[in-house]
């Protein structure tokens, strides 16, 4: 998976910038995962991103440098954390 990847490599910057809610501008984009007008779901070098609103639309998208800007209603941004490593019973006695 692409968060994988990023994670063995040097670690990204990541920057978001939100503007009245209506436009959303971000950095350190590795991949998108998914989208349609009521959500987007992004990996970056930081992280799963989960964006969620109304009328949203990719504007710009530029992998290579890892650029995206999105335009809609932005109701919630929301980031998974990494699953910890192994199974319950390698974390407990490990």
């Amino acid at each position: 998976m692409a968060y994988e990847e990023a994670q063995k490599g040097v670690q990204k910057s990541h920057l978001l910038n939100l503007e009245n809610r209506e436009k959303l501008s971000l950095t350190g984009v590795v991949d998108v995962s998914g989208f349609d007008e009521n959500v987007i779901v992004l990996v970056t070098g930081l992280g799963p991103l989960t964006i969620r609103g109304e009328a949203l639309h990719i504007d710009r998208i530029d992998l290579a440098a890892g650029q995206l800007e999105v335009r809609g209603r932005v109701r919630e941004l929301s980031y998974e954390e990494a699953a910890p490593e192994g199974g319950f019973w390698s974390r407990l006695f490990g």
